[in-house]
């Protein structure tokens, strides 16, 4: 899902939102190649994977940076107020429109939103419900734990 995704039906985004999930990790490119590879092995060999949509970040920073509150809050609000345009986005949330543009549009390329266009405007849309953020304690994850002694 990107800015070019094309309209979606009504019954379409309904069906899209309805309880959805994002779940949000941290894995090294090395745990996220070995999954994917075991997927692909799976479906294969005919077997069921794991659908659940899932944004893998490769760093506790990157993913920081990412999802910051001001971030999570921009998520929430077009989730619940469901704005028509980047600019009334920019409003519900009361922020500068070229940050609150430049913020959605990394969003659109991470997949945690897409673009409705209407007319001459983009309409932001959230496509999950709840987003659920998992991080592993592994000490065996690599570039995932960045601790010093």
């Amino acid at each position: 899902m990107n800015e070019s995704t094309p309209p979606l039906h009504p019954m379409e985004r309904e069906q899209l939102r309805a309880a959805s999930t994002l779940v949000v990790t941290v894995k090294s490119s090395d745990e996220f190649h070995d999954d994917v590879t075991e997927d692909v092995e799976s479906l294969e060999h005919g077997d069921l994977v794991d659908a659940t949509p899932t944004l893998s970040f490769t760093s506790y920073d990157d993913l920081m940076e990412t999802l910051t509150p001001r971030v999570l809050e921009l998520i929430e609000a077009i989730r619940r107020e469901e704005p028509s345009s980047i600019n009334e986005t920019a409003r519900v949330v009361d922020r500068d429109v070229k940050n609150v543009h430049e913020e959605l549009s990394r969003l659109a390329q991470l997949g945690i939103i897409f673009f409705e266009e209407e007319g001459q405007s983009k309409r932001p849309v959230v496509w999950f419900d709840e987003l659920v953020i998992n991080l592993p304690f592994d000490p065996e994850a690599g570039d995932t734990a960045a601790a010093a002694p």
